[in-house]
C-alpha cells in the first residue's frame, strides 16, 4: 500500500505546474505517450473520487470492473490496466478516460434490460481507450501549454460526464477550440462500435444487443429536442447509419440466447433501494413480488431485504431473506447480505466460522472484507484483521475503505504512527490532500521510528508539492 502511494503522490508531484494542472510536456507533439494518457487519467479519477457523484459501493464497482475484464480479454489491448467505477448519476450515461478508466453512470445500469445491453456500451468505452481516440483528440491540436492540453482533458471529460457543466471547465481556454473535439468524430464512433461488437461476442455476449439498446434510445427520444436529449446521445451522437452499420454486422453473426448474470440483476436491485426512500422501497419491491411479478424475483427479493433494513426491519429482513438462503452459497452479493442478516441477529453462534468459510468462497468480494474485519476488531482480534488487510490491499490499493479499517486495526494495536498514516492515505485517495498532510505530520509525532519517519518526510515533501499546485478550492480539508 505505501509504495502505491508514494508512486501516486510522486506522479502528482512530478506533473503538477505552477497553475495546477499537469505538465504534459511539449504541447507541440503529435500523439500522447501511453505515460502521459495514464496521467491524464489518473489524475481525472482522482478529482472524481473527491467529488460526491462518485459511488463508493465495493459491490457495484467490483460487478463493473469482473464485467469490463471480460471484454477487455477480447479487446486490441488485452493486457492493459482498466479501471470501472460507478457514478451516481441518473442520466443515461458512460464515458472514458485516457489510461484506461471508464466511468458508469447508475441510470445506464437501470436503463439497460441486458446484461449484454450494459457491456455492448461498456466494450465501446473500452474501444475508445484501446484506440486512443480521447488522446488523439486531445494531441490532435496545436497548443501553446501543456496546461492547455491538461485542461483540455478535464474540459472533454465535463463534457462527456455532464454536457452542462462543461463550460466551467472551459475556462482559460478557448471555447471555439474545445467546443469542436466535445463530440467524437463519426469515424472514432463507428470504430468503437465495430471493435465493441467484436468484444462482445468473443466474450459470450449478445452482439445483437448493441443496435437494440441504440435503436430503443433513439425511438425514445425522437420526439425530444436537442437540448433534452439523454446524455449518452448527445455524447455519443446515435444516427441511422451508426444503426445500419452495426446492424448490418450483428446480421452475420447467428442469434443466441445470452442469459444475464445473477450479479447483473442483484446489482440493479440494490441501485434501486439506494435510490428509493425505505418505504419507496418495500412498496416497489413488495410489488414485484406480488401477484403481477415482474423482473428477476431473486434480485426483487433481494431489494426488498436491503429496503426493510434500511428501514430498521431486521427481523421482518432476516424472514424475508429465508427463500434466498440457499442461493447464497453459490453468490457473494447475496453472501454478504446474509452475513450481515446474522450480525443483526447477534445470536449466530458460528459468525466467525461463517465469515471465514464466506471470504475462502469468494476471497476477493471487499463487501465480505470489510464485514469480516469489522466483526474481528469488535471482537478485539486485531492481528486477525491485519493480516486480511494486508493480503487485500495488494489487490485494491487505491481502497479508501481499506485503508480506514487499517487506521482502525493498527489503533486497536497501539500503533499509533501506523494508525494516523493509514487515515492520511484513506483521506489522500477521498481527495482531501490538505486533512491528510495534517494526519502524516500526526503520525510524525507519535513516537520515533526512523524507516518510517523518513518514508512519512518523503510522503509530506509530495503531497505538499501537489498542494502548492492545486487551487485553493480544491485542496480539501
Amino acid at each position: 500500500m505505501k509504495k502505491t502511494v508514494i508512486a501516486l503522490l510522486s506522479l502528482f508531484a512530478g506533473i503538477a505546474c505552477a497553475d495546477g494542472l499537469p505538465d504534459l510536456g511539449d504541447a507541440s507533439q503529435d500523439t500522447l505517450s501511453p505515460q502521459m494518457e495514464r496521467q491524464i487519467g489518473q489524475q481525472s479519477l482522482f478529482e472524481i473520487r473527491a467529488d460526491k457523484s462518485y459511488l463508493d459501493d465495493a459491490e457495484v464497482n467490483d460487478y463493473l470492473n469482473q464485467l469490463g475484464d471480460q471484454l477487455v480479454a477480447y479487446s486490441t489491448e488485452p493486457g492493459r490496466d482498466f479501471e470501472f467505477f460507478a457514478i451516481n448519476n441518473n442520466a443515461i450515461n458512460a464515458f472514458a478516460l485516457p489510461g484506461g478508466f471508464v466511468g458508469v453512470n447508475t441510470g445506464l445500469v437501470l436503463t439497460a434490460q441486458s446484461e449484454s445491453e450494459l457491456a455492448s456500451v461498456m466494450g465501446h468505452e473500452i474501444a475508445h481507450v484501446t484506440q486512443h481516440h480521447i488522446a488523439r483528440l486531445i494531441s490532435g491540436q496545436k497548443y501553446d501549454t501543456a496546461a492547455s492540453i491538461a485542461a483540455m482533458a478535464l474540459a472533454l471529460l465535463a463534457a462527456r460526464s455532464n454536457p452542462q457543466a462543461a463550460q466551467a471547465a472551459m475556462v482559460g481556454v478557448q471555447a471555439n477550440a474545445i467546443q469542436r473535439q466535445l463530440d467524437f468524430t463519426r469515424s472514432y464512433e463507428q470504430e468503437a462500435d465495430r471493435l465493441g461488437v467484436t468484444m462482445l461476442q468473443k466474450a459470450g455476449f449478445d452482439p445483437h444487443a448493441m443496435p437494440i439498446f441504440f435503436e430503443r434510445m433513439q425511438r425514445a427520444t425522437r420526439l425530444l429536442d436537442n437540448t433534452t436529449l439523454p446524455t449518452y446521445l448527445r455524447t455519443h451522437p446515435v444516427t441511422n447509419e451508426r444503426i445500419a452499420d452495426i446492424g448490418n454486422r450483428v446480421q452475420q453473426i447467428p442469434y443466441k440466447l445470452v442469459a444475464d448474470s445473477l450479479s447483473f440483476h442483484l446489482v440493479r436491485a440494490k441501485l434501486l433501494a439506494m435510490q428509493k426512500t425505505p418505504q419507496e422501497g418495500i412498496a416497489y419491491f413488495t410489488a414485484a413480488l406480488g401477484p403481477q411479478r415482474f423482473g428477476n424475483q431473486t434480485a426483487q427479493r433481494y431489494g426488498l431485504v436491503l429496503a426493510l433494513l434500511r428501514n430498521n426491519q431486521s427481523a421482518q429482513a432476516a424472514q424475508e431473506f429465508v427463500p434466498l438462503a440457499k442461493q447464497a452459497q453459490h453468490n457473494p452479493m447475496l453472501l454478504t447480505l446474509s452475513g450481515q442478516l446474522k450480525r443483526y441477529g447477534k445470536e449466530d453462534k458460528n459468525l466467525f466460522a461463517f465469515y471465514r468459510n464466506a471470504t475462502q468462497a469468494f476471497p476477493h468480494h471487499r463487501a465480505l472484507l470489510y464485514d469480516y474485519i469489522a466483526l474481528l476488531l469488535d471482537a478485539k482480534r486485531p492481528q486477525e484483521a491485519l493480516k486480511l488487510l494486508e493480503e487485500e490491499s495488494a489487490s485494491h490499493p487505491s481502497d479508501v475503505r481499506l485503508y480506514e479499517l487499517q487506521a482502525r486495526t493498527y489503533a486497536a494495536m497501539n500503533k499509533l504512527k501506523e494508525s494516523h498514516r493509514a487515515h492520511a492515505y484513506a483521506l489522500m485517495w477521498d481527495g482531501k490532500l490538505a486533512a491528510a498532510v495534517e494526519q502524516l505530520e500526526i503520525a510524525k509525532r507519535n513516537g520515533t521510528d526512523y524507516h518510517q519517519d523518513a518514508a512519512i518526510d518523503s510522503e509530506l515533501k509530495l503531497l505538499r508539492e501537489v498542494l502548492l499546485a492545486q487551487p485553493q478550492k480544491r485542496r480539501g480539508g
